[in-house]
């Protein structure tokens, strides 16, 4: 070999082995970066004492029923819609193919009514013989209300379903609601992200929720959770499951009646026992606006995920739905847009019973991020947003045991406060991972999520994440 090609050669070398470093390196301080976060994270958690706490919640008891929706759509002989449509609720199986179609290209979590009994029926049909289905406790508050009592808080639950199925929820939860012979069913079609059907592949894991229930839109438990509530005395009352109600077929007056009544219930609650409202996915803009001014102005804290923030926004200054959103939405952006919330509904006048807004939890795929009025009665925020944090993972995977080896991170290494010129870029510490700041009169605490690769489970993950951390915050 000549000394010319041994020199090249040897630079080549040299660069090769550089390379590799760096790559080696990188691969490193990847891993090392999970566990520090996963560290900060929980230290956070272990600062805080396991809450000794009351708390009553409604509405909306049923049986989850979950399959792998890929499965599902094959077996059901579902054919991947050319340009899918979205429709309020469905009478076909062409619909639910359309249906199905429209949320799985965005990755986005959705909940529809079946008005068609014979059809419901034979998806069921089709689900119970799919060798990996799985039958749960399901509804907003009956999953929230198993979070916190696992948490170690006492519950108060207003909702119906079997004997057995109640005998599933721990002992500290009374369950006020008479038994019901047979389960209201609720189909999960969950997907996983990269899932691909048709010309469409889903962005994101998550589920289309199906149902014929024709007992929750009524919210039946409400008059005796309201019966028991003055003696239990809760330290709050956290309100879900209402999305039951869209699109429902009632007869003319009905809903209403039903709102107004749970609207004298919240505007009667003492003003120490703080109300929580749990949005969820609604597409009737009369029903969003109907609880808008019966429910939302009777709120003190509200918890949503990106894809119900944005329907909220659009609900208080359009006085419109929208359907879909980002599935991976820019903090900045979701800051800004909890700020509108907050500067709307923390001006409500405190008249017949309706509170100003001061708490504000968005659960995203990539991040939580909480926002308090300073002086409130919402304490450790910072351990809060950690906490939700960390049950998102749990949830998720289904593991108490948080793996990084299972886990990736999807929050940027800095994020922007807002997307103005004028804010603030704040970075992701690795020991430090929540980062908390003080504007106006309010805080706001972001955290990130390690996002589960494992997959196990996405429905119920928003009633979790958002009950594990209220109750951090519930004095």
């Amino acid at each position: 070999m000549s000394v010319k090609n041994f020199t090249v050669f040897s630079a080549l070398v040299i660069i090769f082995a550089y390379l590799a470093k760096l790559y080696f390196d990188k691969s490193l301080t990847s891993g090392d970066r999970m566990n520090h976060i996963l560290s900060g994270l929980l230290r956070a958690e272990k600062e805080i004492e396991a809450p000794r706490t009351r708390v009553a919640l409604g509405f909306g008891g049923c049986e989850d029923l979950i399959v792998d929706g890929m499965t599902f759509i094959d077996k059901f002989k579902l054919e991947a819609p050319g340009n899918p449509t979205h429709y309020d609720f469905v009478t076909t199986k062409d619909e639910v193919s359309q249906l199905f179609g429209y949320f799985f290209q965005h990755g986005a979590a959705a909940e529809r009514f079946v008005s068609n009994n014979t059809l419901f029926k034979e998806m069921t049909d089709t689900a119970f013989s799919m060798a990996n289905h799985k039958s749960i406790l399901g509804g907003n508050a009956p999953v929230m209300a198993r979070r916190m009592a696992n948490e170690g808080a006492e519950v108060l639950l207003g909702a119906r379903f079997t004997k057995e199925l109640r005998q599933t929820l721990p002992d500290t939860v009374k369950v006020v609601g008479d038994d019901l012979d047979v389960n209201d069913i609720h189909l999960l079609l969950e997907y996983k992200s990269g899932d691909k059907w048709g010309k469409f592949t889903s962005p994101r894991a998550n589920r289309l929720i199906v149902h014929s229930d024709e007992s929750n839109p009524y919210i039946e438990t409400l008059e005796g959770l309201e019966a028991e509530i003055q003696s239990f005395k809760p330290s709050a009352l956290v309100v879900g499951g209402l999305q039951m109600l869209d699109n429902f077929p009632f007869q003319e007056g009905e809903r209403m009646e039903r709102l107004t009544k749970l609207k004298k219930l919240l505007a009667s609650t003492p003003k120490k026992t703080s109300i929580h409202f749990e949005l969820a996915s609604f597409t009737d803009e009369a029903l969003l606006r109907e609880i808008r001014d019966n429910v939302v102005l009777y709120s003190d804290s509200l918890g949503m995920n990106e894809q119900e923030l944005p329907n909220l926004v659009s609900i208080l200054t359009k006085g419109k739905v929208t359907l879909v959103a980002d599935a991976y939405p820019r903090i900045a952006s979701v800051l800004d847009q909890m700020r509108q919330v907050y500067n709307i509904l923390s001006k409500t006048e405190e008249v017949e019973g309706r509170r100003k807004l001061t708490r504000i939890h968005v659960h995203t795929l990539a991040y939580q991020a909480i926002l308090t009025t300073k002086g409130s009665q919402w304490k450790k925020t910072m351990h809060a947003t950690a906490k939700a944090s960390l049950t998102a993972f749990r949830h998720v995977c289904a593991s108490n045991y948080i793996d990084t080896e299972k886990a990736r991170l999807i929050m940027d290494d800095s994020f922007s406060t807002s997307t103005y010129q004028s804010a603030q870029r704040i970075p992701l510490e690795e020991n430090r991972p929540v980062s908390c700041w003080e504007e106006k009169d309010y805080q706001i605490c972001v955290a990130p999520v390690l996002v589960c690769t494992k997959v196990v489970q996405t429905g119920g993950g928003g009633d979790n994440i958002s009950s594990a951390g209220l109750l951090v915050q519930v004095e």
